[in-house]
């Protein structure tokens, strides 16, 4: 019996400390999600104008890469000059005259977060933060005693949640 009281005494403390310090994460995690949901509009961005000297006589498919535009396509060409929704590409002297639809400095490092690889300096947090909410999950089971009706409703709560998310998945 002191084991378990040992254990929940554990969990219920390191839930209550770890959910202190992940507030500030998860307050950046939540809004950069929320702006994540809305990447395929404009909402929260501005036109940034680009001009760059790229390699002369680029394809369309080299030059998508070498501007990082998802969706890039080439809709006429006068000349050497090739253009494109939001700029123009002279083939002739590689320059590049284009604008982007950007978030603010501070909102595209939050965003960054969601988006961060294994060979990010941020990686390390991700899965730390990764871990830690997979341990609230795992410790909330311990915020109630089993024979209680608080608890037992919680598991039902926990059920509609997982069967919900899988539908949504699914969908």
């Amino acid at each position: 019996m002191d084991k378990i009281k040992d254990t929940r005494s554990f969990m219920r403390v390191t839930h209550r400390y770890l959910g202190y310090f992940l507030a500030g994460i998860m307050a950046v995690y939540a809004v950069s999600g929320i702006i994540l949901v809305y990447r395929d509009t404009d909402f929260l961005k501005s036109e940034k104008k680009y001009e760059k000297t790229l390699s002369a006589n680029l394809s369309e498919k080299e030059l998508k890469k070498e501007l990082k535009m998802k969706g890039l396509e080439v809709e006429k060409t006068e000349g050497t000059v090739l253009h494109f929704k939001r700029g123009t590409y002279d083939a002739a002297t590689g320059v590049a005259k284009y604008s982007k639809m950007e978030l603010p400095f501070v909102l595209d490092k939050m965003v960054s977060l969601h988006k961060s690889q294994s060979k990010d300096a941020i990686a390390p947090l991700s899965v730390f933060f990764g871990v830690a909410l997979f341990f609230f999950v795992v410790s909330s089971f311990w915020m109630f005693n089993p024979k209680t009706k608080a608890f037992k409703r919680g598991i039902k709560f926990t059920i509609a949640g997982l069967i919900i998310s899988v539908i949504l998945l699914l969908i």
